[in-house]
């Protein structure tokens, strides 16, 4: 993501990455391998918060328990298996509590979305440490944890129906929508994404909208420079984009409103991951003779501005930021780029917001997808804690107000995922 430049200040937003698949571990494994060191996410799960946020949703259980069953694994296939099945589990239980399925297992109001984060966290480091009798290999560990990634991300487990019916009735439409984990932890470790908080109560519903029923299926990605351009977000989204009827990629975006971003750059602007890395170039992809500057969203941006879909305004946002056409120093275009000229900035800033939706908008490009599928990004409010639990340091980590706000947020983007599926189908009749 590039950071969004927001009146109280300059916040980062939320992400997009490259291509290429993860190459399957072929390596033998070496016996006696030193396991990696934890990672800097890893580490802040040692903090009293992400403590309280585990033990307050019932999810403190969930390393120990992928720990044991590790243990338990004979050989690599034993190992894999069992690592697809605990990372796929765990999305559904995040799901499930989000939804209202299944008990609470703890006071933490069933919509927060932190839980996911930090139990992931708990099971990637279970598995790094990990040192299994029949030895392990330093890519096959690779792969053991790409495999716990996507799993746990609900990126395996996307299932949308095959012929548009999916059992509800002819012209179900079908939906593909993506969040983000947590970010900005070294500011405030309390910080909750409301866009990953948005994936987990969308995923698997049908929305009403006036042009028939939507089957919603999402996703949720890291806040990590290095996965993006590995390719992540294309190994995910590829095989659906033909597929789906609509895609949106969502994040946290600025104070009090939503924006549905008109134009991506091709640019990352350094803001730091939740690695504490920072990458300032133009955004890596494949094929880079053929990369454009800039990319476009085809959602309805007009429909979805003009309808009341909750508390907070809706934004048509067309500013960026450029080097124009022979030129040298970056301004800013409020109303788009102008031809020639390198990106800076999309309208969603040059963090990881903007490059998943620029790579995710470029991807549709590539399959000639550009004239029919409406996709783009959409940015939420930021999600803000109530009067005086402001203080990272000694506030609460959830009130009442936090809650409400990020309640209202999914709300809201349903209501904004409605409109652009009725809007969609409007202009396709």
């Amino acid at each position: 993501m590039a950071p969004i430049r927001v009146r109280i200040g300059v916040l980062g937003l939320a992400l997009v990455a490259g291509l290429a698949a993860p190459t399957a571990a072929t390596a033998e494994p070496r016996a006696g391998s030193a396991s990696p060191a934890p990672t800097v996410e890893e580490r802040r799960l040692d903090g009293d918060v992400p403590r309280e946020i585990l033990r307050r949703s019932g999810f403190d259980a969930v390393a120990p328990a992928f720990a044991r069953g590790l243990g338990r694994a004979d050989s690599y296939r034993e190992a894999r298996a069992a690592v697809a099945h605990e990372g796929a589990a765990l999305w559904r239980r995040a799901v499930d509590r989000v939804q209202g399925r299944g008990p609470a297992r703890g006071d933490l109001s069933r919509d927060d979305d932190r839980p996911l984060y930090w139990a992931r966290l708990g099971m990637t480091r279970e598995l790094r440490a990990w040192e299994p009798g029949f030895g392990l290999g330093e890519r096959q560990r690779a792969a053991l944890l790409t495999e716990l990634e996507r799993a746990s991300r609900g990126q395996s487990d996307l299932r949308l129906p095959r012929d548009g019916h999916g059992g509800h009735g002819k012209g179900l439409k079908r939906v593909l929508l993506t969040g983000f984990d947590p970010f900005t932890l070294d500011r405030d470790i309390r910080i909750s994404n409301p866009s990953g908080a948005v994936a987990l109560a969308l995923d698997g519903t049908v929305i009403d909208t006036p042009d028939g029923p939507a089957r919603v299926e999402t996703a949720v990605f890291p806040v990590r420079w290095r996965d993006f351009a590995e390719g992540e977000v294309e190994r995910a989204l590829r095989p659906y984009l033909p597929r789906v009827d609509l895609f949106t990629t969502v994040s946290q975006g600025r104070v009090g409103r939503f924006d549905v971003e008109r134009t991506n750059g091709a640019w990352r602007g350094g803001f730091p991951d939740n690695e504490n890395v920072s990458r300032t170039e133009t955004v890596p992809v494949a094929d880079p003779a053929s990369q454009p500057q800039w990319t476009t969203t085809t959602l309805p941006y007009a429909a979805i501005t003009a309808s009341d879909t909750g508390r907070f305004p809706v934004y048509d946002n067309t500013s960026v930021r450029e080097v124009p056409a022979g030129g040298t120093e970056a301004v800013v275009r409020p109303d788009g780029p102008t031809p020639g000229s390198t990106a800076r900035e999309g309208g969603g800033g040059n963090y990881l917001s903007n490059e998943i939706a620029y790579r995710a908008t470029l991807l549709r490009d590539r399959l000639g997808l550009h004239g029919t599928l409406p996709g783009g990004h959409v940015h939420t409010p930021v999600l803000q804690f109530g009067t005086g639990n402001t203080d990272p340091a000694t506030g609460a980590v959830t009130d009442p107000e936090f809650v409400r706000n990020r309640l209202d947020i999914v709300a809201q983007t349903r209501a904004i995922v409605a409109v652009a599926v009725s809007a969609s189908g409007a202009d396709r009749d």
